[in-house]
């Protein structure tokens, strides 16, 4: 049965996740982005600079509060509501990097983003490139050699 427009629309497909943090003595809950939100925080974490030879522009990957950024978008409370306003990424980012390593991992499962994106966005590899190739997620060379 194919869905209709009401029915994808009132859809509730937005996940969350309990996450226990005994570091600071309980648990966290962890909302994912919606599209919307996902598209707002992967061009905040995105610059566009002429290239080095000075004949076009590149983007570049700002990782500074990168994984806070994030968590504060994803982090709510009991009812949904954001616990964190976009400016509170740096006073999150100032805590234990281990828990925010640890919980950035599970917002950025639960807001869709893909090893690729995420390791791009933590300088584990290349961004995606945005030039219309077939976003194939066959693994490359290097990760399937031993």
């Amino acid at each position: 049965m194919a869905l209709n427009r009401d029915a994808i629309l009132g859809a509730v497909d937005v996940q969350t996740e309990k996450v226990d943090v005994p570091e600071w003595g309980g648990d966290v809950i962890i909302r994912g982005l919606t599209g919307d939100e996902l598209d707002a925080f992967q061009g905040s974490v995105r610059q566009f600079r002429p290239t080095f030879d000075g004949k076009g522009m590149e983007a570049v990957l700002v990782q500074e509060g990168m994984r806070a950024k994030l968590l504060v978008k994803c982090l709510v409370d009991e009812a949904g509501d954001r616990l964190f306003t976009d400016q509170d990424a740096s006073a999150l980012g100032a805590k234990s990097g281990t828990v925010i390593d640890r919980l950035y991992d599970v917002a950025a499962r639960l807001s869709g983003l893909s090893e690729e994106e995420k390791e791009a966005l933590e300088g584990n590899s290349e961004p995606p490139t945005d030039n219309g190739g077939s976003g194939s997620s066959s693994p490359n060379e290097s990760s399937t050699a031993q």
